[in-house]
């Protein structure tokens, strides 16, 4: 499992993100019809920008190859840990349930003892999702994963947080009818529904311009 699609890895030797996605995607098409036990955990370091801009790019990237040393440790073999952006990682494991996972990263949270060069223990945020209870697509499981690393971020950092029920509102006047009508289009042409799509196009737009 460790190593099916680790042949490509970024500078710093972790596997790709594109191969994280082909992973996950790879799994959830063979396992579309009658589902299947696949988790993943999006981790993403608290504050390094901080250590980029007053350490250098250098001493960032030392923090984050002991940060993927950190969390690949003691992994079951069921896991494969990803560097999927900057300074997040993507982990995979299939044959958990979603509460094993949290209660395994929740255990990594509370050890995790990397420090910045200045002596400062660093902290992370954690979110996680499972397929098919969350998602039954990538970009969507990839999107709730994310989502609620983020509500772990914003409920004061170093958290672990499961993704949960989305509240929805109602398209508004905030689009044309040109707009909503390629909308509907791609809905059809795609088979995946108009609010997805929202949302998936919304994440985008929030990560490009991030708060």
């Amino acid at each position: 499992m460790k190593n099916e699609y680790q042949a490509v890895n970024d500078a710093l030797g972790f596997p790709l993100g594109d191969a994280f996605e082909k992973a996950v995607t790879d799994y959830m098409e063979a396992h579309a019809d009658e589902g299947g036990e696949l988790v993943i955990a999006v981790v993403d370091l608290d504050h390094f920008l901080r250590v980029n801009e007053a350490f250098g790019r250098e001493a960032g990237d030392r923090v984050l190859i002991e940060t993927g040393r950190c969390l690949a440790q003691d992994l079951p073999d069921c896991a494969a840990i990803y560097r999927t952006a900057g300074d997040e990682f993507g982990i995979l494991f299939i044959g958990m349930e979603k509460e094993e996972v949290f209660l395994l990263m929740e255990q990594k949270r509370s050890a995790f003892s990397v420090k910045a060069p200045d002596g400062e223990v660093m902290t992370i945020s954690v979110g996680i999702a499972a397929a098919f209870d969350d998602a039954s697509r990538y970009q969507e499981l990839m999107r709730k994963a994310e989502s609620a690393m983020f509500r772990a971020k914003y409920g004061g950092r170093n958290k672990v947080a499961l993704a949960r029920e989305e509240k929805m509102v109602p398209k508004t006047s905030h689009y044309t009818s040109d707009q909503l009508k390629r909308l509907s289009a791609l809905s059809k042409r795609e088979g995946i529904g108009e609010a997805i799509l929202l949302r998936e196009a919304l994440d985008m737009l929030l990560k490009k311009y991030p708060n």
